[in-house]
């Protein structure tokens, strides 16, 4: 079994099997291979019950007792997927990777992103075991055959990684990130095409730790993230690679998660990918890739397994995933560290948000106006021509269109783009030509009238918009409702959910920086009011008053200090917390302004690729955010988007709208990333 670092906590979920006897599980072992049949329950139990260390010593003992390869006997009685699960398995660790290399460069073809898995991730010790075992296993020369099969930067990277020679000092010299950070921003960004060499040195051969602060003051002194420039400069397999080496920096578990959910999600499941990962990690942090899981997919890796395998095959992954966080209702303390320490960086990284329509350069409303109305007079309607204008145009540049539409021709321009298009395409170009306090404020208004409400939508953007945007939509709702917002609000909603959309809706939200004694206190009471503080204080209806006022009116930097606070104090993540402890449109409201806080882009970006996955499109919440965001931070929403999803926000749209509608949203997306 690997042993965890000197004075680490293992985070495997396979042990040592007490009361171990070698000869005994071959005995086992051999009994359910014999005869017609085989009993793969019996197989399975004993070999993922087994560590590493101590199936080696039962292949031992079952060449000593019956002169056969315990290997070969499983592969002659088992097949398929379950077959190279339980083969994996006994392999040594080293052997198996070895395998897998192997494997991904022979034949037609190379496997890339087998080779990018594996050899992104090793530490230094596992890459010269991997070499040595390629050379018993094969005879062969690991690099050797890497570059017979591989080519270009891409082959340069691996070959890097390969000789394991990563610095592994955790003494960190500040001047040497400073000088690394400029060396990679000249490399890249300020230079006409690319330095590759210098992302391959000091990615391949920098220590994690000496990487992590380069990342970190790379946003700051940037403004984007170091995976924003690589996606931006480097292109193909060497792209892909150079992403997987930095997700691994940052850390390692969360990369094989997200390999994890890939190989799973949609039709069809990635069984090698699976395999590997389950087999190689389930003595090395398998736990840490649970709770990120966990934590990111808010859905247990266990359930998803059962979700998406069968059979043996399925009762063996269930055995190395070691328990289902599901159904224990408990989240993993560890996996709050991780989010805690994900916070602290963001809590000092400063992004630039940036939108996809600018103002136009060289506007001319007069050209503009007439335009439009030679693409609306007479029989039939130029579509084309009113979406290149109105999209590629800044909302104050469009209400200056309206002016001039009127000054020249009398008419409203709103009633003739109305009467000229319809359906999904007439609320997305009518939603941008409106002023985007007014946009709101119909938005809110349509969500609250007639049989029912939209809940989602009332949240969504009560939850998302700054004190200065609340303030105009509350001046809107008033000019073109003739009636407050706050009194729609009270009439239509009840209870909790309405005193937190009204507390919202006052835009009183602080705008200073963090306090930490406050932090610490409001953290308290968070731990109270959601019933995992040790001492609870107070009655439960002074708690929620506070707890509502502190998620409603402390500053955002303000509250990312509270739910670090938050971690330090119980190991439980507040986002996690309220969706177990809470329920309703009350649990939403909050996990809505927590995200937001966290990460408002990515907030947007789960609200998009919801709207769109599935059967049917939602199209009200995907145009909505299309036209709120597009001046905003709708370049931040698409680059969380691929990074979560795996395809561009552009692909999503593609694939999922059709006609008009869809050129529109196409160029309010801004571009293919």
């Amino acid at each position: 079994m690997a042993k965890p670092a000197q004075g680490a906590k293992y985070r495997g979920s396979i042990h040592d099997f007490p009361g171990f006897d070698p000869n005994q599980d071959a005995e086992a072992l051999y009994t359910a291979m014999k005869g017609f049949g085989s009993d793969k329950e019996a197989i399975l139990d004993i070999i993922t019950s087994r560590s590493n260390r101590q199936r080696q010593e039962v292949c031992q003992s079952y060449k000593s007792l019956y002169g056969k390869d315990l290997i070969d006997n499983l592969k002659y009685e088992l097949t398929g997927k379950f077959e190279r699960l339980i083969v994996g398995l006994m392999r040594p660790p080293a052997y198996c990777d070895a395998k897998e290399i192997k494997d991904a460069i022979s034949g037609i073809g190379t496997d890339e992103k087998c080779l990018i898995e594996i050899l992104a991730s090793r530490t230094n010790e596992q890459m010269h075991q991997l070499v040595a075992a390629y050379k018993d296993a094969y005879e062969r020369d690991l690099e050797a055959d890497i570059i017979g099969d591989t080519s270009g930067h891409f082959q340069k990277m691996l070959v890097v990684l390969l000789q394991g020679t990563r610095e592994e000092d955790d003494v960190v010299s500040e001047d040497l990130v400073q000088q690394d950070v400029q060396d990679l921003y000249e490399a890249g960004e300020l230079k006409w095409g690319t330095d590759e060499a210098q992302f391959i040195y000091i990615l391949g051969n920098r220590s994690k730790q000496h990487l992590r602060l380069v990342f970190d003051e790379y946003l700051k002194t940037t403004g984007k993230p170091i995976e924003s420039s690589i996606r931006g400069e480097l292109s193909g397999d060497f792209e892909k690679l150079m992403l997987a080496v930095v997700k691994c920096i940052r850390s390692t578990p969360e990369y094989f998660a997200e390999r994890l959910f890939k190989a799973m999600k949609g039709l069809g499941t990635r069984d090698n990918t699976l395999i590997r990962i389950m087999v190689s990690r389930s003595e090395l942090d398998m736990l840490d890739i649970r709770e990120i899981f966990r934590t990111k997919y808010e859905k247990s890796l266990y359930s998803m397994i059962k979700n998406d395998t069968s059979g043996e095959y399925k009762k063996t992954l269930l055995k190395l995933c070691g328990g289902d966080d599901d159904a224990a209702g408990q989240f993993f303390p560890e996996a709050a560290q991780v989010a805690y320490q994900m916070w602290e960086l963001s809590a000092v990284a400063r992004v630039e948000l940036k939108g996809t329509v600018r103002p136009a350069n060289d506007f001319n409303p007069d050209a503009d106006a007439k335009a439009l109305r030679k693409a609306m007079k007479g029989l039939g309607t130029d579509e084309d021509t009113i979406i290149d204008i109105i999209t590629h145009r800044s909302n104050a540049q469009r209400q200056q269109i309206r002016q001039t539409f009127k000054s020249h021709f009398g008419r409203d321009l709103m009633a003739d783009l109305k009467s000229e298009i319809s359906g999904d395409l007439a609320r997305l170009i009518l939603g941008l030509m409106m002023p985007p306090a007014h946009y709101d404020a119909k938005q809110l208004k349509k969500a609250m009238e007639g049989a029912g409400t939209d809940e989602k939508a009332l949240i969504e953007i009560l939850a998302t918009r700054t004190n200065a945007e609340i303030r105009a939509i509350n001046e809107a709702y008033k000019e073109d409702y003739h009636k407050s917002l706050e009194d729609a609000i009270s009439s239509d909603t009840s209870g909790h959910f309405r005193r937190i959309l009204i507390s919202l809706a006052t835009g009183n939200r602080e705008e200073g920086g963090e306090n930490l004694d406050q932090a610490r206190e409001d953290a308290q009471v968070a731990a109270e009011i959601l019933e995992i503080a040790d001492t609870p204080s107070g009655d439960k209806t002074s708690l929620e008053t506070r707890f509502m006022t502190i998620l409603c009116t402390r500053s955002y930097p303000h509250l990312r200090r509270v739910f670090q606070e938050f971690i330090k104090m119980t190991n439980y993540d507040v986002e996690h917390t309220i969706k177990k402890e809470m329920s309703g449109d009350v649990r939403d409201a909050f996990v809505a302004i927590v995200q937001s806080v966290k990460n408002m882009p990515l907030f947007f970006a789960d609200k998009l690729y919801k709207s769109m996955k599935g059967a049917g499109t939602d199209e009200k919440t995907l145009t909505r955010i299309m036209v709120s965001r597009s001046e905003i931070d709708l370049l931040n929403i698409r680059r969380e988007f691929i990074e979560k999803y795996d395809k561009s926000l552009h692909q999503a749209i593609e694939g999922d709208t059709s006609g008009d509608f869809l050129k529109a949203l196409l160029a309010l997306c801004g571009g293919e990333d």
